[in-house]
């Protein structure tokens, strides 16, 4: 169930960061209110999910994925395409991702 939490936590997470942008420095109310919920409810559901995974762990995971979705929501959304570097430094944190799902013995599988 941990992993479930993690995924609607990243989900709530990129959801609020999304709406930061649109809420134009918190100058637009809807935008602004959904990014206060979303990062609560992205903290109260990762909070849950430390109960049974490391925190360096779950990090990882929040991190990276959210990472790689807010740029898919940016390209998307807001028409901003990353460089070759920067598509090359996405796929080395979802390579790094794998390898602790895959290989590490501390991930909660």
């Amino acid at each position: 169930m941990a992993f479930v939490y993690l995924a609607l936590a990243i989900i709530a997470e990129v959801i609020a960061t999304s709406a930061l942008k649109a809420s134009d420095g918190f100058t637009r109310l809807w935008p602004s209110v959904t990014v206060v919920v979303g990062y609560g409810l992205a903290f109260y559901l990762l909070a849950l999910v430390l109960r049974s995974v490391p925190v360096g762990i779950a990090y990882a995971f929040w991190a990276g994925l959210g990472i790689v979705l807010i740029t898919l929501v940016g390209q998307v959304v807001y028409g901003e395409r990353p460089d070759p570097p920067a598509l090359l430094g996405l796929a080395m944190i979802v390579g790094g991702v794998v390898v602790i799902q895959v290989f590490s013995s501390v991930s909660a599988h």
